[in-house]
């Protein structure tokens, strides 16, 4: 019988600038009795590694330009606010409501580079780490070092989507784990041969770790357990951004 689980990881506690996130998950897993397994998929919100890496800006501190100024008057946001947006971003994409959708220097669209005011403290604004690939290759290397267990590692956040009302996670970085599945080529049951199966399963495994996360519940870390992980595979981020030759929302 096929079966995924998902197990919340609390009593991680507020994370402070330059701890180390592989270090708490291993310590919180021995305080609720959790003994990690290969090939078990932890997915890490990005807020706590954003946390760790200092990615954190007091808006107090920021002087927003012309442009900003402009924009939070179009769009009723904070100037300061906006300012930290267009410093996060590679290119304006679209505005409107109160939303600016961007490019981040990532490649990401999104809404508002990323730039997140919830559970940080009033006036401190969180921003996406700097190459959450690279974030997520640490912490599975502290886990590895620690455990002696190979897992892979998912960093996620809330994003909006074109076609749908309401967000869900997705991945912004990742290790030990292949982004995608490409099923194009081969044939179904029936002997019809598939021609658009690309499943996002980084994507997918994240928007199920939400679903235990939450947005209040103090549950930063979900760990996955029943996804057969593609052996010797390894990949990026990058790998689900899509073209901008072929993105028809642009």
């Amino acid at each position: 019988m096929k079966r995924l689980e998902l197990f919340g990881l609390e009593g991680i506690g507020e994370v402070n600038a330059g701890d180390s996130i592989g270090a708490l998950i291993c310590v919180a897993c021995a305080r609720q009795g959790i003994e990690l397994v290969v090939d078990d998929v932890l997915v890490v919100a990005q807020k706590i590694v954003s946390k760790a890496e200092g990615r954190m800006v007091r808006l107090d501190g920021v002087e927003p330009s012309a442009r900003a100024r402009q924009l939070g008057q179009e769009l009723d946001k904070q100037a300061e606010l906006v300012e930290v947006i267009l410093s996060e971003s590679r290119k304006v994409i679209r505005t409107g409501g109160r939303a600016l959708i961007v490019e981040t220097h990532h490649g990401f669209v999104c809404a508002n580079a990323g730039v997140d005011q919830s559970n940080v403290g009033l006036g401190l604004v969180a921003l996406l780490p700097k190459d959450a690939d690279h974030s997520a290759r640490e912490i599975r290397r502290e886990i590895q070092t620690r455990t002696g267990k190979t897992v892979g590692v998912i960093i996620s956040d809330s994003f909006g989507r074109a076609w749908r009302v309401g967000t869900a996670d997705v991945a912004v970085g990742l290790a030990g784990i292949k982004p995608i599945k490409d099923e194009r080529g081969l044939k179904d049951r029936h002997g019809y041969k598939l021609k658009a199966a690309v499943a996002a399963i980084a994507d997918e495994i994240a928007s199920a770790a939400e679903l235990v996360m939450g947005k209040r519940d103090g549950v930063p870390v979900v760990i996955v357990r029943g996804y057969e992980i593609e052996k010797k595979e390894d990949g990026s981020v990058h790998e689900l951004l899509r073209p901008e030759a072929e993105d028809l929302f642009r």
